[in-house]
């Protein structure tokens, strides 16, 4: 019986799967910014979903970090913590950090990461 009850045990974790992005991005798990709702992003921005749970990235000025906890293909940025560099491009890192926090979808195509919400709004970025 003892060991019925470990085979169980151990097909139920077995069986049980990765249902963050970094699951659906296979290979690729850095993308770049290519534009926000539909309009070109002239500074460089990037995400990272390498890690299960969590988003990280460069923002056109900083570094940044967050929980992204929301199974796939839901999406909701925690709290976005940065480095606190100046640089001409904060205006546009302010654009990237509002759009990131409003995004709750996400959907992996191969080297494409499309991030939207219900409201129309999308965030479209590349693998490099």
């Amino acid at each position: 019986m003892k060991y019925l009850i470990a085979l169980a045990f151990i097909m139920t974790t077995a069986c049980q799967t990765d249902e963050s992005v970094t699951a659906f991005a296979g290979n690729v798990t850095v993308f770049t910014l290519q534009s926000i709702d539909g309009v070109a992003f002239a500074a460089r921005a990037t995400i990272d979903v390498s890690t299960a749970g969590k988003i990280s990235g460069h923002g056109p000025c900083n570094r940044y970090f967050t929980e992204q906890a929301a199974p796939y293909p839901w999406f909701s940025a925690g709290e976005i913590g940065s480095t606190r560099m100046a640089c001409p491009d904060l205006t546009a890192e302010a654009q990237f950090f509002d759009a990131l926090r409003a995004m709750t979808l996400v959907e992996v195509l191969g080297g494409t990461l499309i991030l939207s919400d219900d409201n129309g709004r999308e965030m479209l970025f590349q693998a490099p």
